[in-house]
């Protein structure tokens, strides 16, 4: 899941994204409108974390103008206002969710996870591909019945490839959803974390490469890989 938090508090900001990124979410920031403006005009999010007071005008107003567009992410407005007016503005504007400073962040995660949730086509808690087991509540993979061990991107790359199993996911589509805008598009980080997840996940091969497109899991279409 990708989400843009607009915070222009630096340390909150710095605090959020890193937060979020180590619970396995892709985080982008932006800490103007403006700036916000461009990153939703350029990247797919599954859920926006918006501030209110930002130096160049009320983040209500940026999420008025995204649904006047037509845009449905969903949004949580994170901010100081916490008047009930402000909040039924925060609605009537087109916020999902209002979480109130100071939070805990264990709050703002299940509310940001909860807002994915609802904008995904629904998927079972456990997803099932030969003999792999992906549990996306528990965060839990099991092989043959064995727990394995994966790192928050390797889990986000499986439960991507999980969720289109028999399909080709292009290499574009892994960077898009599993890592932020600072991921180098031409780099090897998607190479990479295949690897490893092969090597976790052990023979027989499960995930297959299909030459200059990206990856698909199965164990049929993953015959032959090396």
């Amino acid at each position: 899941m990708r989400v843009l938090v607009v915070e222009d508090d630096p340390d909150l900001g710095r605090a959020v994204v890193s937060g979020l990124q180590t619970v396995g979410f892709a985080v982008d920031a932006a800490g103007r409108i403006g700036d916000a403006d461009l990153k939703v005009a350029v990247n797919t999010y599954d859920c926006l974390v918006v501030d209110r007071g930002l130096p160049d005008g009320d983040g209500l107003d940026l999420v008025r103008r995204l649904r006047a567009a037509g845009a449905r992410t969903p949004v949580l407005m994170l901010t100081a206002m916490d008047a009930v007016p402000d909040r039924l503005a925060g609605f009537d504007g087109g916020a999902d969710d209002y979480l109130v400073k100071p939070f805990v962040f264990e709050e703002l995660a299940a509310r940001v996870r909860a807002l994915c949730r609802r904008a995904e086509q629904p998927r079972p808690p456990v997803s099932v591909v030969g003999d792999v087991e992906i549990d996306t509540a528990r965060r839990r993979v099991r092989r043959a019945g064995v727990l394995l061990t994966l790192t928050v991107k390797e889990f986000a790359v499986l439960e991507l490839l999980t969720a289109r199993a028999g399909q080709v996911v292009p290499r574009a589509d892994l960077i898009e959803c599993c890592w932020d805008e600072m991921a180098e598009p031409m780099s090897n980080v998607v190479d990479a974390v295949i690897a490893q997840l092969r090597r976790k996940l052990g023979p027989p091969a499960l995930i297959g490469t299909v030459r200059g497109v990206g990856f698909v899991i199965g164990a049929d279409e993953a015959a032959g890989t090396p």
